[in-house]
C-alpha cells in the first residue's frame, strides 16, 4: 500500500512534466496547423521601403511650407508699408501727354466761308496790321457765266409795254401823293381857321411889331413848294380860363393850427407825442416847425401842449391828436421816424 502511494507519488510529476513539453512545442511551433506568412513574402518578391528615404521626403515637405509661410509673411509686410508711406507722403503725378493737345483735321468737312484770303481780313485774322500789299482785293472776283446756262446769259431787251406799264404806275403814285398833300392842307387850314377863332374869343392875340416884318420878308424869301403844304402846323393855343390851384399846405396858412385844450380829452384817447419842453411858447414853435416840414401828415391834426412835473420839474408835452385808433397813431409815428423826427404813440390818461 505503501508502494502504491509512492508509485502516485511519482507518477504525478512525470505527466506533469510531458504536458509542460507539449506547451513547449506548441509555443515554439508559432502556429500549429496554419501556414506561415513569411515564407510567402519571400516568394513573392516584396520588398520593404527603407526607413531612410521616409525621412527625406517628410524633411523636404517641412522645408518646402516653411519656405512658403516665410515668403507670404514677407510678402504682405513689404505690401503694408507700400501702403502706409504712399498714404503719407506719395503725391499722385499726372504726367502731361507728348504732343499737341488737339489737332486739326487734314479734311475738317462742311463749306469753306466766303471771302477768305483777302486784304481786309488780315488784321482779325492775324492780330496786327501788316505790311502794304502790293495788290489789294475789296472783293471776290466776279463770277463766271456757265454755257450750260443760256437763260442767264441772254439779255432780255425792254418791250415798250412794259415802259409804259411802269409810267403809269409812276404817274398813279404820283396823283395819289398830290391828293394826299391837298387833303392834308385842307384839314390844316381848317384847324388853323378853328384856333384863331377860339383864340380870339378867348383873349386877345397882340401882334408883335419886331417880329412881324421879319416874317414877312422870310416869307417873301422862302417860295413855296409845290405839291406840299401851304402853311406849317402850330400847336394849339392855352385857354385863357386856365389857372393853377393855390397851395394847400399848413406851411402856406399856418395860422389855422387847432390847439384843443388836455382837459377836454377823455381818458383812452390816442396822441402821438411830438417831444417835452420847458414852456408852452416853446412847445408851439417847435410845432410850426414839424407842422411846415410834414405838412401831408398834419392836415387834420390838433395840437395839444400838456403841463406835466416830474422830480420836481415842470416841463410841457406836445402831442398830437386826430387819430381814429392806435395803428393810425402808430402809422402816422412810422412815418416822422422815418424822416428822423422822434414821435411816440400814448394814451391819454
Amino acid at each position: 500500500m505503501a508502494e502504491m502511494q509512492d508509485t502516485g507519488r511519482m507518477a504525478a510529476p512525470a505527466q506533469q512534466a510531458y504536458n509542460t513539453t507539449a506547451y513547449d512545442a506548441q509555443a515554439q511551433g508559432h502556429d500549429v496547423g496554419y501556414d506561415d506568412p513569411a515564407g510567402y513574402e519571400a516568394e513573392a518578391g516584396y520588398e520593404e521601403t527603407p526607413a531612410s528615404l521616409k525621412a527625406g521626403v517628410a524633411t523636404a515637405l517641412h522645408f518646402t511650407g516653411a519656405a512658403v509661410s516665410l515668403g507670404l509673411l514677407i510678402g504682405v509686410g513689404v505690401w503694408g508699408y507700400q501702403l502706409v508711406v504712399r498714404d503719407v507722403s506719395g503725391v499722385p503725378v499726372v504726367q502731361a501727354a507728348e504732343g499737341p493737345m488737339r489737332i486739326a483735321p487734314v479734311d475738317p468737312g462742311g463749306s469753306r466761308a466766303e471771302n477768305q484770303g483777302l486784304a481786309v481780313n488780315e488784321v482779325a485774322a492775324d492780330g496786327g496790321a501788316q505790311r502794304a500789299a502790293d495788290r489789294v482785293i475789296l472783293a471776290p472776283p466776279p463770277l463766271d457765266l456757265d454755257k450750260s446756262d443760256p437763260l442767264l446769259a441772254v439779255d432780255r431787251a425792254v418791250t415798250p409795254a412794259a415802259t409804259s406799264e411802269a409810267d403809269g404806275q409812276s404817274a398813279r403814285i404820283e396823283a395819289l401823293v398830290g391828293q394826299v398833300m391837298r387833303e392834308a392842307q385842307e384839314i390844316a387850314e381848317a384847324d388853323q381857321t378853328a384856333l384863331i377863332q377860339q383864340a380870339s374869343l378867348t383873349q386877345e392875340v397882340e401882334a408883335e411889331p419886331a417880329t412881324a416884318p421879319v416874317e414877312a420878308e422870310v416869307a417873301q424869301v422862302i417860295k413855296p413848294i409845290e405839291g406840299g403844304m401851304g402853311r406849317s402846323l402850330r400847336p394849339k393855343a392855352r385857354p385863357a380860363n386856365l389857372q393853377r390851384s393855390a397851395s394847400l399846405r399848413p406851411d402856406a396858412v399856418s395860422t389855422g393850427t387847432v390847439e384843443v385844450s388836455p382837459d377836454t380829452l377823455t381818458a383812452g384817447t390816442r396822441l402821438a407825442q411830438l417831444g417835452a419842453y420847458d414852456s408852452p411858447e416853446v412847445a408851439r414853435k417847435e410845432w410850426d416847425k414839424i407842422a411846415a416840414r410834414f405838412g401831408d401828415f398834419m392836415l387834420d391834426k390838433q395840437r395839444v401842449v400838456q403841463k406835466a412835473k416830474s422830480a420836481g420839474s415842470t416841463f410841457y408835452r406836445l402831442r398830437v391828436h386826430g387819430f381814429a385808433s392806435l395803428d393810425d397813431a402808430r402809422r402816422f409815428c412810422n412815418a416822422l421816424d422815418a424822416e428822423g423826427t422822434d414821435c411816440i404813440p400814448v394814451t391819454h390818461k
